[in-house]
């Protein structure tokens, strides 16, 4: 069984909320998890993140994989490392060719 740290959506239209759950890759967005680390409120100004970081720290160290935006938020409370320069993938992506 494949295990993601992810977002599930909350909230009305237009003003998200998220939480940060552990679910098994092959289920919807707001379907079934397994567990629930915490909340991502991006609307406030700076966004506001509550998350149990021993919590993300055990499931990561079971195998858990963060999705990108789990893996950026996990990246700001320094639960993750943060690894290298991400700017030099994408400049070789948008190199010309002749």
């Amino acid at each position: 069984m494949a295990v993601r740290i992810r977002l599930t959506r909350l909230g009305d239209k237009k003003s998200p909320f998220y939480r940060v759950v552990v679910a098994d890759s092959r289920t919807a967005r707001d379907g079934k998890v397994i567990d629930t680390l915490g909340t991502y409120n991006p609307l406030k100004n700076p966004a506001e993140i509550k998350i149990d970081s021993e919590k993300a720290k055990a499931w990561i160290f079971k195998g858990a994989e963060p999705t990108e935006t789990a893996k950026s938020i996990l990246q700001t409370i320094g639960v993750i490392e943060v690894k290298g320069n991400s700017a030099t993938k994408t400049n070789d992506k948008k190199k010309k060719k002749n």
